[in-house]
């Protein structure tokens, strides 16, 4: 017990650690937003943005999402870089010489690696929803085009026992044709309402039916059957749900986002894979700085002949490859090949077993 005390060296080399990844973080952010702002200076200026909404709206929305993208590519080059300095100047063989064994050491790597986790964890889940909700509304009014796009052969479930299907939808007028609801109970079809055309209305947040034929069914031959030119009603589906993509998500907290997956799944809706691999990228992702912290420390703990661009290659090219395949992994899910919880988290698990493998030969 009395060597998990905290000690001197652990503070220098965890403020070493902060320091590092936050200046690197800064430098990187600045020039991203240069370069930003070179690629998309005509559409600002073409669409008229004013400047406090490119400042206060788009990028300082922007910084977050783009800190927490690439926040394990990050947390790798500084381990490394810093990792690599103290190798050189013989720190790490002073440190070990002094009776701290490796794995003390590494005491606060992983505890930098862990505030760094949970930092990426709370912005995952509250902090960036939001700002993408604000950058993503910036891009749709003064970036991105407004095209019309149209869906097709849309079934929902809406409501125990209630089933939607739309032949197609527009977004241009927000309107759903040839709209067909069926109230089923007891596994008997009930009521049979079909609609022409379904404008969504906001003045009342409901549809503006028109041309509409309901038949309600009856024991024998007595069925009802009722038609309305126009018709209008409020049913558990808005214009918002045809608009649900993987954009969407980025935009819900994760309440929300939990929310959205129930309803979705309620629904049988096959749009519910965008929001099961948000959830489960937001909960992974911050892992990685403490399998990626292992890996680094294992790779450049040891001082070597070539330097800082050994490792510095090697660790580049290690971080890269995972942040591929975290984005990769997404590609087994939209294939149907591995369920959303298994897919974005096989990175991870993958990984960690390299660095267990590493750290483990790095004492040697």
């Amino acid at each position: 017990m009395k060597n998990l005390y905290i000690k001197k060296i652990d503070w220098y080399i965890f403020w070493k650690f902060m320091v590092w990844f936050f200046l690197s973080l800064l430098l990187i952010i600045g020039i991203v937003i240069i370069f930003d702002i070179s690629e998309k200076i005509d559409k600002f200026v073409s669409n008229e943005a004013p400047l406090y909404d490119i400042i206060f709206y788009y990028y300082l929305n922007f910084i977050p999402y783009f800190v927490n993208m690439f926040s394990p590519l990050f947390v790798f080059i500084t381990v490394i870089i810093f990792t690599s300095r103290m190798a050189a100047n013989s720190e790490i063989i002073a440190i070990l010489s002094c009776g701290v064994s490796y794995h003390r050491m590494m005491v606060p790597y992983i505890a930098g690696a862990i505030v760094i986790g949970l930092l990426s964890l709370g912005l995952n889940l509250y902090v960036i929803p939001n700002a993408n909700r604000t950058r993503l509304g910036f891009e749709d009014k003064y970036i991105k085009s407004r095209t019309n796009f149209k869906r097709r052969d849309i079934h929902y479930q809406i409501a125990p026992g209630q089933f939607v299907y739309v032949d197609s939808y527009s977004s241009w007028n927000n309107t759903a044709y040839k709209l067909t609801l069926e109230d089923i109970r007891d596994g008997k079809l009930v009521s049979k309402l079909s609609a022409e055309t379904a404008m969504w209305d906001s003045t009342f947040d409901g549809w503006r039916m028109r041309k509409v034929f309901i038949r309600d069914y009856r024991a024998g031959l007595g069925d009802e059957v009722r038609t309305y030119s126009q018709l209008d009603t409020v049913l558990a589906l808005t214009v918002k749900d045809f608009y649900q993509n993987d954009k969407t998500v980025m935009t819900l907290d994760i309440h929300q986002l939990n929310d959205l997956i129930d309803t979705q799944n309620m629904r049988g809706d096959a749009n519910v894979m965008y929001a099961e691999i948000e959830k489960h990228t937001r909960y992974a992702l911050p892992f990685s700085a403490i399998i990626l912290t292992l890996m680094g420390v294992a790779l450049s703990s040891r001082k070597k002949r070539g330097g800082l661009g050994w490792n510095l290659a090697m660790g580049i090219a290690l971080a890269f490859s995972y942040i591929l395949f975290l984005r990769f992994s997404q590609m087994f899910v939209y294939t149907g090949t591995l369920p959303p919880v298994v897919a974005l988290w096989l990175p991870n698990v993958l990984y960690a077993g390299i660095a267990a493998v590493l750290y483990r030969i790095a004492p040697k």
